[in-house]
Formats: C-alpha cells, sequence, structure tokens
C-alpha cells in the first residue's frame, strides 16, 4: 500500500472524501454497522457534488455533526488493493480537517456508532491509509 500527498491534483479525479475531525481535541472516528473496527468519517464522491459538498455530507451523515468548522488539507492518493479499490490502481481522494462544536443529528444508514480518541485505536478498518492521514492532519494543525 502506498500513500501519496499532494498540494492539489485535476478535480475530476477525486473520488473520495476523508475528513480527520475533532471534537474537544479527540479524534472523532465511526464504526460501520458491519464491522468492529473503527475508521475516519469519509465516503465516495456522488455524481454532480463538488468535493467540499463530499467532505461536509459525509461527516454529517457519519457522525452526526451539526456545527463544525471544515478545512481541505490537501489530495492524497493511494495505490494497493483494499476493500474499496479491488484493481489496486492509484485513486485519488482529499482529505480535509474539522473542528466538531456539537453533535445532533442521528446517525444514518451504516454507522453504528461515533467515538473520540486521544489517539488511534488498534482496531482500524484501514490501518496502512489512515494513520497517515491523521499524521497529515496533525501536520496541518501545527501549521495552522
Amino acid at each position: 500500500m502506498k500513500i501519496r500527498f499532494y498540494d492539489c491534483a485535476c478535480d475530476k479525479k477525486l473520488k473520495f472524501a476523508v475528513i480527520a475531525a475533532q471534537y474537544e481535541g479527540k479524534w472523532v472516528l465511526c464504526r460501520h454497522c458491519e464491522r468492529d473496527t473503527y475508521e475516519v468519517p469519509g465516503g465516495h464522491r456522488e455524481p454532480g457534488e463538488t468535493i467540499e459538498e463530499t467532505a461536509a455530507r459525509e461527516l454529517e451523515e457519519e457522525t452526526g455533526a451539526v456545527d463544525y468548522r471544515i478545512k481541505p488539507v490537501c489530495v492524497y492518493s493511494v495505490t494497493g488493493k483494499n476493500r474499496v479499490n479491488a484493481s489496486g490502481e492509484e485513486t485519488f481522494g482529499k482529505l480535509f480537517f474539522a473542528e466538531v462544536a456539537s453533535f445532533g443529528r442521528e446517525l444514518q444508514n451504516e454507522i453504528s456508532e461515533i467515538a473520540c480518541f486521544d489517539t488511534l485505536p488498534e482496531k482500524l478498518t484501514y490501518p496502512l491509509i489512515q494513520p497517515y492521514l491523521i499524521s497529515k492532519a496533525e501536520e496541518f494543525l501545527k501549521g495552522e
């Protein structure tokens, strides 16, 4: 698995939005109802949606966040086979950081729980990817 970070990429290449979110200084992670592992909120871009709209929608749907501040961090790519990429070809997404002030909406669809952590838990859905994304978000926070 290879993770790369870029300052920008052609918008049409951006297929995913991932949101490294914090609430009261802790990382907000989701647990999908079909898994016992945690993951950073995020998901696929839908037709006609900007990548920024994808990030906001996914954050709201997967965490129930209603009051938050979200900012772009960088473009990332993943090369290698994983649960959402059977071909292993390089796929692109955009990483965002969100500071959540409050939750209020019920969790939708596939998410059964959200939890807040000081550090990433051992049981991650994408253990070869998510730590790199959180590390990049931490770098971003230090530069603010």
